[in-house]
């Protein structure tokens, strides 16, 4: 089901580079978005293209590398998974089965090889992963360093839609922003880049690198990007998925719904639109709805400060005595069990 072979090593480039660069004088981070297709219901194949494509990214000297949304365990785009109100069918039942076969545990196996390979190609790595809790599923990104260390995760705080039957919901224990040496880099996923509080939590942890793994290809979607960078001050690194109808297993073990007679196997069921976004809301690289490509640019980080100048929505443009917000940013765990020592032990399902 993969659309891209390993290459030997002699070989030319997995993918062509869209390439913009920056003032050499400026500290710069050179920066790339994937927008590549998961190998759907392989989650060992899908990681081996990881890698293909982790070490394209490093050969051109990328130091840090964004996927897409649930690049890792797959977006299910156009299924229903059975479900209407008040019925769920025994092949959704089934699809979810397999979905949640091809999830993985977080810490775990596949965690070990995503950060392994971010330390043998040097690269900080931020991933989209399926990720497996139990019966429970979370649409979740995870970071590594360029060490091979897992640094953490942000699981999806509000699933969108119909993604609500399948996904669980994260809290604020899991909105990191990781104070690195290329700079502070968090993310969110697709329309919870849409919630103004989320976005402004993260300003305040003072995100310098706002990566924004997503699912939707909209031309709309450039539009909350450029809005997202002109309001944080920051680098936004947007990376979608770029699928055509084969890319999915066919029917009828998978069913687009309400579409599916429409479609032929060459029929694109995700146009991309990856985009890397500066802090002045100047387009660095992309948007690209062509295909599969590894889409790079020097970050000058020296911007963040020139657009901060003008606007700090959590400093000199914030006006807390009128304006405030309070997150809660502990686990949410359904069950405590109170010991008889008095300790409180929690289960976080």
């Amino acid at each position: 089901m993969a659309l891209v072979s390993s290459p030997p090593v002699n070989e030319g480039p997995l993918f062509a580079e869209v390439d913009m660069g920056a003032d050499t004088s400026a500290p710069t981070v050179r920066a790339t978005v994937v927008q590549a297709s998961t190998v759907f219901y392989d989650t060992p194949a899908t990681i081996d293209k990881a890698e293909r494509l982790l070490a394209e990214a490093a050969s051109y000297g990328s130091q840090l590398v964004v996927f897409p949304e649930a690049f890792i365990g797959g977006y299910p785009r156009g299924s229903n998974f059975g479900v209407t109100i008040g019925n769920r069918t025994a092949k959704g039942k089934e699809e979810f089965r397999k979905y949640h076969a091809a999830a993985i545990d977080v810490p775990g196996p596949e965690v070990d090889r995503l950060a392994a390979m971010a330390g043998k190609y040097k690269v900080y790595l931020v991933m989209g992963v399926i990720e497996r809790d139990g019966y429970t599923l979370y649409c979740t990104v995870l970071f590594f360093d360029s060490q091979g260390r897992y640094l953490g995760k942000h699981r999806k705080i509000m699933p969108t839609a119909l993604e609500r039957i399948i996904w669980g919901f994260g809290d604020g224990s899991t909105i990191p922003v990781f104070e690195t040496p290329i700079g502070k880099i968090g993310a969110a996923i697709c329309w919870e880049n849409r919630m103004p509080l989320l976005r402004t939590a993260m300003y305040a942890k003072g995100i310098e690198i706002y990566c924004a793994p997503t699912a939707d290809s909209r031309d709309v979607w450039q539009a909350s990007m450029t809005h997202i960078a002109l309001e944080g001050g920051c680098f936004v690194l947007s990376a979608n998925q770029f699928c055509r109808r084969k890319d999915y297993p066919p029917p009828p073990e998978y069913v687009f719904s309400g579409t599916e007679e429409d479609l032929v196997p060459d029929s694109v069921v995700c146009a991309g639109g990856s985009v890397i976004i500066s802090p002045s809301g100047t387009v660095l690289a992309g948007p690209n709805f062509e295909g599969e490509a590894l889409i790079s640019a020097d970050l000058d980080l020296w911007e963040i400060a020139r657009a901060k100048f003008d606007f700090d929505v959590v400093g000199h443009y914030s006006r807390p005595e009128v304006l405030s917000l309070v997150v809660k940013d502990h686990p949410m765990s359904p069950v405590s069990f109170a010991s008889a020592s008095g300790k409180a032990e929690s289960s976080h399902i």
